[in-house]
């Protein structure tokens, strides 16, 4: 994999509301009147979101349990698995080193038995309120040790429960940045096919001017045939952080809709969600690798399919012409699949 990236000079986020708090230093007195007040108005935001939350009936786009074991992993997958397709698997929200993580971990070493994917794509918190070896340890290189034992890759995005020294652990690939870009290795056959991916690693927690421009820059810059952004906090939410989401999207999606983005992955809200297109872009929230909130997905026009009942993780396959996706529960039960084409 090839990375690179810019250090940001940006606060921390409130785990409140997802926007950035006071901090002692420099990055404090760095923030912007305008970043200021838009804070503010996150704040307020979320408020309503919570009272208007507080007066509707929760109501699932999936809400029971699969019923029964799920079918043999060959039958369950969804995925093509072309010789030379570029394939990833992608979790969020995992790092809590407790049996639900452990379970998902175990699914997707049963998938990748016979979906041989080569890397994963971290989509925030992926460690826990902790920032220690011990809380490496136990939340991330235990669970995942089969995965590091055979040489797979993880490459993180920052969440809001991420430790901010994060970008300093190695086996994360983040190379001291907070924010990166790096292109997946694909096979020779991927490359005369003309398959590959660029992934672009945004940091949500400090969404700000520099970063944006370099955002804006480096998918003007990529000569990928696919480019997607990763990102913790979603732009397009069917869940409690739907109104915050709101003003994260008035300055992320303009950027990405002046750019040949066809998909986009983030985490934060505990459960899986597939929007319709959105000007031409699929948003996918899949943060339910190690956290969950029951019943916290609500029908809505952007719920194209969405799970809450357990949790889950997600695969990919990357061809020229088509991208397809599936989602999986820790129980081995498809909750979602289908495909993506590169011509909108």
């Amino acid at each position: 994999m090839k990375a690179s990236g810019i250090r940001p000079q940006a606060s921390g986020l409130s785990h409140a509301i997802g926007w950035p708090e006071a901090l002692p230093g420099p990055e404090a007195r760095a923030l912007s009147l305008r970043a200021f007040v838009s804070h503010r108005a996150a704040l307020l935001m979320f408020v309503l979101a919570a009272t208007v939350s507080g007066c509707q009936q929760p109501r699932a786009a999936t809400e029971t349990e699969f019923v029964g074991p799920a079918p043999p992993v060959r039958e369950a997958l969804a995925l093509p698995n072309r010789p030379g397709s570029i394939k990833f698997a992608a979790i969020g929200d995992a790092g809590r080193g407790d049996r639900a993580q452990y379970d998902v971990s175990a699914q997707m070493q049963a998938f990748r038995s016979v979906f041989k994917f080569d890397f994963v794509v971290m989509l925030g918190d992926n460690v826990y309120d902790g920032g220690t070896p011990r809380d490496y340890r136990l939340k991330f290189e235990l669970p995942y040790k089969p995965f590091l034992d055979e040489g797979i890759e993880f490459y993180a995005t920052i969440g809001n429960h991420d430790d901010p020294n994060q970008p300093q652990y190695a086996p994360f690939h983040m190379r001291g940045q907070r924010y990166y870009t790096f292109v997946a290795d694909g096979s020779l056959l991927s490359r005369l096919t003309d398959t590959d991916v660029r992934f672009f690693m945004i940091d949500t927690e400090a969404l700000e001017r520099t970063q944006l421009s370099w955002l804006d820059r480096e998918l003007g810059r990529s000569r990928a045939r696919w480019n997607i952004p990763v990102f913790h906090r979603p732009i397009y939410t069917s869940g409690r952080y739907r109104l915050p989401a709101t003003i994260l999207r008035s300055s992320l999606e303009p950027v990405l809709l002046r750019h040949d983005v066809r998909l986009a992955l983030s985490g934060h809200e505990h459960f899986y969600q597939r929007t319709p297109p959105q000007s031409g872009v699929t948003y996918f929230i899949s943060g339910g690798a190690g956290s969950l909130r029951r019943g916290d997905l609500r029908r809505s026009r952007l719920t194209a399919d969405g799970y809450d009942a357990d949790y889950h993780f997600m695969l990919f396959e990357v061809t020229r012409d088509r991208i397809f996706y599936q989602a999986i529960s820790r129980t081995g039960h498809s909750i979602d699949s289908g495909t993506i084409d590169k011509d909108r």
